[in-house]
This record gives structure tokens, C-alpha cells and sequence, in this order.
């Protein structure tokens, strides 16, 4: 082994003998340099000091793994693979002999272990975030699934994983027992935060088997901690008074630590204004908290990251305080900081050995049979829990998927000189192999959409008469309550005509891992999501004093889903299914106020109706409304626009329900096209059936309108947008309906349909509500034009 002083930070290097060097360096050292084009002569050139040679590491790293990224996004990988992949590219440039020279000049002798401590606060906070957002009392309301398959899926490769090891000799036994142990009790483990980081990145965790994965894993990983520090506490501590001691103090960091923080946690809510952000003192009090448990938990013998874990543990989850912890943390942590952990992590695999000898055959059967033995102990529980065989397969696969948590292990234990080079490397490399198999996998097994295929007649024409009308209302904000509720009312719940209203209200998950659905009507006071109730006493009030306002004639549930923005349709479609509504209604993105000016657009909301249009299990109306309210004791004028197709006949059923009441006034416009004679042959069959009965109600109007265009249907609804309070139109037409011709070019909202966006046109400038009915889809067919 030989380097000079100018491949290092060092100022001077002597070589005494073959294995012994003398190193110089300046103290303080060179954290900074005086700049390229500076005086030299205090020797603080740029490659020369901490400082840049730090940044020019982090701007090569970040770079190559932003390539990596784009290489591997069309194959879907873990979003950690790539950083992996960076370690591997830099790994392999020490080795080329045109890039050793600036691989030595870029990495130097003594800054990888500057740029590994330094990041690995990436990880300390990665672990402490994905404590906050653990619902710790989620454990209590765990179902006996999650637990069957967590425990047996924990206990049977721990026990059975040694088998291997019978058919080797004793002595390797004893050269590579502790790597051997370490690969058998590391690969036996479940981190609830690399499954939640997978089901996120499938975006299946808001499903039924991301739940049930994410409870199984959560009960795992307590039960995996517990394992890990009995283990860490017996393998540095023969002696038994020394363990008992060490144990104890194992005991006093799990249980004190959140019996201390959690109610000054709590304090610190209980002392935060509703609707104000918590005080920023606090926050960096908490930061500041995390470094001194993780120096705490070092003085026991245990791992940085364990006091910081439990400390996050310790946070309630969601908001005020989760959320502002989370938000403040995330980016420095996970998206800068992390990365770099990953990649510096992987610098230190020696991929140079023998991969057929002996011990890495041994430590990768002992690997291999671990995985097998989990899958089947996590396989076997999940069938018994009468799961289909592909979920349960899928929910095995889960259980034993590796990440950044292992890395992080893997780095921890190679530092502290429990594993050597040869099988840090293996490890390292079995994390990828293992989190590419079950990604894909998991993908090619569950698609989480399929519970909807095949759900037939689920819409209010196939309803027999007088039947009841079961509705499930979406809630995001606090106007659409109101206008969701003149909607109600216009539908007119009678004794004879029964409205059954499952009223949802979305609340965007921030703060936690889980999502939470809660129904009001069963909710306990002593419920964990207590803290969350006053986001919903507006919903569950307002429909309250409609059911109150209606008697015998409407029968109101409330539900609250915490969900991520991008899932929330699972809880709208999973509901609606469960519920077997007839219809789901919508609120509009976009909100106006009473100038006519568009006061807010969320395009999270409006991503939300698109994928609930594509996947419901029932009809769907999108509501806009620009009215400010609708009251109730007045008459309305009520306008259907009728075209033709099975969306319009879907409106047209749901028109028939408003009329009923006296208050409403309806008038029915059949554009129809002069001398076409489909038109006709649809005019003829529509009149012996829905349409006839509408056109002979005592308080509806019935006119046909003969256009013969786009142009022509613009100019009829600009006419009579100004005369009617409420419209309710179909969605989808037929492509070339002569009526829409040219229309559809100019769309642009496509979940509106062509009729209902040039209603909603700001051109019209009316106050007119719009409510826009799509019949139930076959999900044979595509809704591929949602794109926006």
C-alpha cells in the first residue's frame, strides 16, 4: 500500500515500514481555502480543504444519480435503487485507469468518512420522520391478521434460517459466525418505514392490502426492534451482570423516553392556537432533542438512530405538531441529505472477491433460505385469514422487501466491525436485488383497481320504483357542505322517494404513514383520532340538521378519510362499493366568487374526480356551482339538456326524482338534428321509455330544438343559460353528434363533458349550478381522455 500526501487531505505522510505510516495535518484543519487564483502559501487550495472538496463530492453524487434515476424510471424501480447505482458507477471509477487519477483528486484520502458522517444525519432524520409518522396506537386496533402474519412471519426464518449452516463444516461456522448471524437476523426483519416507502412509491398504501401491509409491518417492527436491541445488548455483553444492567437501560430508553416527551408533546398542542402553526422555538427544540437521544442511546451501547426512532415515536402523529416537524425536516433530510448517505454507503462495498467461495455461498444460501421461509410463514397465515392467493402472495412479498433502513443497518454494523468488507458488500448488494424482485413482483400480482371489475347495474335507472337513492357526497372544503346539501334538496327525499347520504370528508394525509378512515357513527371518544374530529364537526353537523330538516325520508352516515391526495379516489370508490351507492357526487376544482372570478383551483381535486370517473363502481355527478345557494322554500328553474346516449338517459332519471317536487320547475331541451335519421329512430325508442314519462309530467316543459352544429348549440345555450338557476346534463356523447361537431376541440375540461364546459365557460358569465352525470362505466371500456 503506498499514497502520497497530494492524493489526501493530509499535509504530510511518511512511510515508516510496509504497514506503517506517520500522518500530518494542520489543526484546526482546512475547512475552507483562500480560493483558486489566492496566495498558496498556507496551503488552503481548493482540493486541499474540507469545505470544497465536500461540495464537489455532493454536486458528482447528485448528478449521477440523476441519471441513474432517468435510466431506470421506465423500468419502475425503487427510487434508492438509483442512488445505489451511483455508489456502484463511482466504485467502479477508482478502477479504470483513465478515471483513477480523478476519482483519487475527487475522493481522497480522509473525506469518506467527513462525507459519511455528515449525511448520515440524512438517515438519522429519515428514521426519526418515519417515527412521527408511525400511529403508535394503531398496535392496539390492529386487527389478528396483521398480528398472525407478523409474528409467525418474525419467529420462523429466525428459527428455521440456521438450517443451512448444518451442512458446513464447524470451523467456518466459528470464522463467519457473527456475518452469518448478522445476514440470518437482518433478512428475518420488517421496517415499517421501507414498507411504507414501498406501498408509497406503488401507491397501493390507501388500498385494503396497503393497510393490512402497513399494520403487519408496523407490529413487525416493534417486535424487530425489541429483537435487535436484545441481540445487540447479548452480543456485546457476555457477562450477566453487565447484560442485566444493559438491559435495564434498553428498557429505561424504550419506556422512558416517550413516558418524559410524549406529554410535553402534548403540552406543546394543547398550548398551540387552532389554526396557527406551532411555535418555531418548540420545533427546533424537538431537532435539537433527536442529536441528544441519539448520543444518549450511544452511551447504552446501542445505536444512534434508536433514541431517535423512539423519540419521533414519541410525536403525535398528523397535525399540528407531526405535520410542522415533517414539513421542516423533509427536504433537508430525505431529499438532500439521504441520498448522499446511500451513495457514500455503497462507496464502501469491495465488489472485488470471490463470489463462488465458500463463505459468500454459505452467507448467500443462509440469505436465500431466510426470504423463502418468510414468504411461506407470511404466505401461509395470510391464506388462512381467507385471503385470495394472490394478495396473500402479495402481502408475503411486502413483508420482506429491503431499503434504506437496511442500508443504514448494514453501514452501522460494518462501522462497528460486527460484519467484514467481503459480506457488507453481499449485503449490500442482496438489499437491491431483493427490493427490484418485490417491487416488481408486487406490481405484476396486485393491481388494486380490479375490485371494481365486473360491479354491474350499480345506477339510478336500473333503481325499481320507489326505491331508495343511495348517494355517497365527497366533502374537501367547507363550501362544498352547502352546496352539496342544495343538491339534496333538489333531489327532493320524500317517504315514497327515500335518499340514503354517505357523506366523506377527505382530509389530506400529512404527518403520518397511515391513513386513517374513520366512521362517525361508531367513532369512541377515546378514539385516536380525537385529534382530528374538529376537522369534521362542520360535515357531521350540517348533515345532521339536513337528516333533522327531512325525517322518515333521508338516513345520513359521516365518514373522515386521512388519505395522500393522489389516493384519496381508493376511499371515495372503496366506499361507494361497501355502500352500494347508486351515485357518487363531486365537488368541481375550481371555485368562483361573487365578481365571477375564479377565487381558488386545486388541481389535486380535480386529479381526484378524473381517476374516480375512470374507476368507480357506480354512476358519478360532478357538481359546479357558481350560485351562492339555493333556497329551499323558493321555486327553481331546472333545465335538462338532452342529447342522446346512456349518460343522458342516467340525468334524465335523476331529473325524474326533482320534479316531484312542487317548488321545481323543469323544462327538457331535445337538441335533435333535422332529417337525421338515427336522431329520430332515438327520439322514437326514448319516448316509450324514460322520456315519455317526463314529457307528460304536470310541471315539465318539453321542447325540441333542432340545431345543426357546434355553433348552433352554442348559440341555443348562450340564449338560455341566464333562465334556468340548475342544469343537469350527460358527460359522454356520441364522438360525431353533429350537435357537439367542432365543440370538442375547444373543451377544456374534458371531465365536464362538451355541454357542462361550455355552460361552466366563463364566456356565459352565469350563475347557474351544473350538474354533470356519468352512468356507470363497463370497465372493459377506457376513459383515456381524462388527460390534463
Amino acid at each position: 500500500m503506498e499514497f502520497n500526501a497530494d492524493k489526501t487531505l493530509l499535509d504530510l505522510v511518511t512511510q515508516f515500514n510496509e504497514t506503517l505510516y506517520q500522518l500530518c495535518f494542520a489543526a484546526p484543519p482546512k475547512t475552507v481555502s483562500d480560493g483558486i487564483w489566492s496566495n498558496q502559501k498556507k496551503g488552503r487550495t481548493p482540493m486541499k480543504s474540507f469545505f470544497p472538496v465536500f461540495e464537489l463530492q455532493v454536486l458528482v453524487i447528485f448528478v449521477i444519480t440523476q441519471i441513474c434515476r432517468t435510466l431506470i424510471k421506465p423500468l419502475r424501480l425503487p427510487l434508492f435503487i438509483s442512488q445505489m447505482m451511483a455508489g456502484l458507477i463511482l466504485v467502479g471509477s477508482f478502477e479504470l485507469a483513465p478515471l483513477e487519477s480523478y476519482m483519487t483528486t475527487l475522493f481522497p484520502f480522509g473525506t469518506h468518512d467527513i462525507i459519511s458522517t455528515i449525511s448520515s444525519i440524512g438517515l438519522v432524520l429519515f428514521i426519526f420522520i418515519n417515527g412521527v409518522q408511525m400511529d403508535f396506537n394503531m398496535i392496539k386496533r390492529t386487527g389478528h391478521k396483521a398480528w398472525v402474519i407478523s409474528t409467525i412471519g418474525l419467529i420462523a426464518p429466525l428459527l428455521l434460517g440456521l438450517a443451512p449452516l448444518a451442512f458446513f463444516p464447524g470451523k467456518l461456522e466459528k470464522e463467519h459466525e457473527m456475518d452469518i448471524y448478522v445476514s440470518l437476523v437482518s433478512h428475518s426483519l420488517t421496517s415499517f418505514a421501507v414498507v411504507a416507502s414501498l406501498l408509497t412509491e406503488l401507491k397501493i398504501q390507501n388500498s385494503e392490502l396497503g393497510r393490512l401491509a402497513l399494520s403487519s409491518a408496523l407490529v413487525s417492527d416493534i417486535l424487530s426492534i425489541i429483537v435487535a436491541m436484545i441481540a445487540v445488548v447479548v452480543v456485546k455483553t457476555p457477562n450477566g451482570s453487565v447484560m442485566a444492567r444493559e438491559l435495564f437501560l434498553s428498557f429505561s430508553l424504550v419506556v422512558l423516553i416517550p413516558l418524559i416527551f410524549r406529554p410535553v408533546m402534548f403540552w406543546i398542542i394543547k398550548n398551540t392556537p387552532e389554526g396557527r402553526p406551532v411555535n418555531e422555538g418548540y420545533i427546533y427544540m424537538i431537532i435539537a432533542m433527536v442529536f441528544v437521544m441519539g448520543v444518549f442511546s450511544v452511551k447504552i451501547n446501542h445505536e444512534f438512530i434508536s433514541g431517535a426512532f423512539i423519540l419521533g415515536l414519541s410525536v403525535p402523529e398528523g397535525p399540528p405538531l407531526g405535520s410542522a416537524l415533517v414539513k421542516k425536516l423533509k427536504f433537508f433530510g430525505n431529499t438532500f441529505l439521504l441520498p448522499i448517505f446511500v451513495t457514500t454507503a455503497m462507496l464502501r462495498a469491495d465488489l472485488k472477491m470471490d463470489y463462488l467461495s465458500t463463505t459468500n455461498l454459505v452467507i448467500g444460501l443462509v440469505v436465500f433460505v431466510t426470504h423463502v421461509v418468510k414468504i411461506i410463514s407470511c404466505f401461509i397465515p395470510a391464506l388462512f385469514c381467507q385471503m385470495p392467493v394472490n394478495d396473500a402472495l402479495t402481502v408475503a412479498l411486502i413483508m420482506n422487501t429491503k431499503g434504506i433502513v437496511e442500508v443504514g443497518l448494514f453501514f452501522a454494523l460494518h462501522d462497528n466491525g460486527l460484519i467484514g468488507n467481503k459480506t457488507y458488500a453481499l449485503m449490500m448488494i442482496s438489499v437491491m436485488v431483493i427490493a427490484t424482485i418485490v417491487q416488481l413482483s408486487v406490481k405484476f400480482l396486485y393491481d388494486p383497481s380490479r375490485k371494481y371489475a365486473g360491479y354491474q347495474k350499480r345506477n339510478i335507472i336500473s333503481l325499481k320504483p320507489n326505491s331508495e337513492l343511495r348517494i355517497l357526497v365527497t366533502i374537501h372544503k367547507p363550501n362544498h357542505i352547502s352546496t352539496s346539501i342544495n343538491f339534496l334538496d333538489v333531489c327532493h327525499p320524500t317517504t315514497e322517494h327515500p335518499i340514503i347520504v354517505d357523506a366523506l370528508h377527505l382530509i389530506e394525509l400529512v404527518g403520518r404513514s397511515l391513513p386513517i378512515f374513520t366512521s362517525h357513527g361508531l367513532q369512541r371518544q377515546s378514539s385516536s383520532t380525537g385529534s382530528h374530529r374538529s376537522y369534521s364537526d362542520n360535515v357531521i353537523l350540517a348533515f345532521d340538521i339536513f337528516q333533522h330538516d327531512n325525517p322518515n325520508a333521508t338516513s345520513v352516515s359521516t365518514y373522515t378519510a386521512i388519505s395522500p391526495p393522489s389516493l384519496m379516489y381508493e376511499n371515495v370508490c372503496t366506499l361507494a362499493l361497501d355502500k352500494l351507492a347508486s351515485m357518487i357526487l363531486l365537488p368541481f376544482h375550481q371555485r368562483w366568487s361573487s365578481d365571477g372570478k375564479i377565487e381558488s383551483d386545486d388541481k389535486n381535486l380535480r386529479a381526484l374526480n378524473c381517476k374516480v370517473l375512470e374507476t368507480a363502481p357506480c354512476t358519478v355527478g360532478i357538481l359546479v356551482c357558481r350560485a351562492s345557494h339555493l333556497r329551499k322554500d323558493s321555486c327553481t328553474k331546472l333545465a335538462m339538456i338532452y342529447l342522446g346516449g346512456t349518460d343522458d338517459q342516467e340525468a334524465l332519471c335523476l331529473a325524474k326524482r326533482a320534479i316531484v317536487n312542487p317548488n321545481i320547475s323543469m323544462v327538457v331541451y331535445h337538441l335533435v338534428v333535422k332529417h337525421h335519421v338515427a336522431e329520430l329512430e332515438d327520439l322514437m325508442v326514448m319516448e316509450e321509455d324514460v322520456l315519455q314519462e317526463v314529457k307528460h309530467a304536470h310541471n315539465v316543459v318539453y321542447k325540441e330544438v333542432f340545431v345543426k352544429d357546434g355553433s348552433d348549440t352554442t348559440s341555443f345555450l348562450r340564449d338560455i343559460v341566464n333562465e334556468h338557476e340548475f342544469f343537469i346534463v350527460g358527460r359522454r356523447h356520441e364522438i360525431n353528434a353533429p350537435q357537439t361537431m367542432g365543440l370538442t376541440d375547444w373543451s377544456e375540461f374534458s371531465e365536464l363533458g362538451v355541454i357542462a364546459d361550455v355552460l361552466s365557460s366563463s364566456d356565459f358569465k352565469s350563475d347557474a349550478s351544473i350538474l354533470v352525470v356519468q352512468q356507470q362505466l363497463s370497465h372493459k371500456k377506457s376513459t383515456k381522455g381524462l388527460i390534463f
